[in-house]
C-alpha cells in the first residue's frame, strides 16, 4: 500500500540475488535517515556473510524460521530465529542469514536511508508471488561492483564455506 506524497519506491518488491525487499518508506525522500522494508528469504536461501560500516540493521522476525549469523566479538555464532525474535546488527558487524525451514523467513528490517537506496540498486523488480529467477554471473558481478561502491565488505565463497554457506 502507498502513501499519498511517497515517491514509486515504496512498495517496490525487490530481488536481491533470491530474497526479497519490499520497501516500505521512501529512501530516497529528502531528508530520509531509516527505511524500514519487508525481507523475505526463500526455504533454503542464505544472505551470505557481508558487513557494511555504515549501515546497522535491525530484524524482527514476522513469519516462518531460520538462524542469523552474527559477529561477536572476533568469532562469529549461528543463532536460531523465529517469530517474535528481535536481532541487532551493529553497523560494521558480519553477519548472514539463512532459512533452515519449509516456509519463507518473513522479517521486518529497519536499518539506513542508504541501505535503502543500495537495495534499489542492485535488486531487479518482481512482481507478488512471482518465483525469482537465479541471478546469471553478470548479475552477481553487478551486485558486487555495486556493494564495493558502497564500501560493504563482502565474504569470499571460501568463507561462505567456512560458516556452512555455499554459494552457486
Amino acid at each position: 500500500m502507498k502513501t499519498a506524497g511517497l515517491n514509486d519506491q515504496v512498495g517496490q518488491l525487490l530481488d536481491v540475488l533470491g530474497p526479497t525487499v519490499e520497501l516500505l518508506t521512501d529512501p530516497l525522500a529528502p531528508g530520509a535517515e531509516y527505511c524500514v522494508m519487508v525481507g523475505a528469504i526463500p526455504p533454503g536461501v542464505a544472505v551470505p556473510l557481508h558487513s557494511h560500516p555504515n549501515d546497522p540493521e535491525s530484524f524482527f522476525v514476522v513469519s516462518g524460521s531460520g538462524q542469523a549469523l552474527i559477529q561477536r566479538g572476533d568469532r562469529l555464532e549461528w543463532q536460531d530465529v523465529e517469530a517474535g525474535d528481535f536481532v541487532h546488527i551493529p553497523a560494521g558487524a558480519k553477519h548472514a542469514h539463512r532459512n533452515t525451514s519449509g516456509e519463507p523467513l518473513v522479517e521486518l528490517i529497519t536499518s539506513t536511508a542508504a541501505l535503502g537506496r543500495f537495495f534499489l540498486e542492485v535488486g531487479r523488480t518482481v512482481k507478488p508471488g512471482a518465483a525469482p529467477s537465479p541471478p546469471t554471473p553478470g548479475q552477481v558481478r553487478r551486485f558486487q561492483q555495486i556493494a564495493q561502491r558502497y564500501h560493504h565488505w563482502m565474504a569470499t565463497p571460501a568463507e561462505n564455506a567456512e560458516i556452512g554457506i555455499s554459494l552457486p
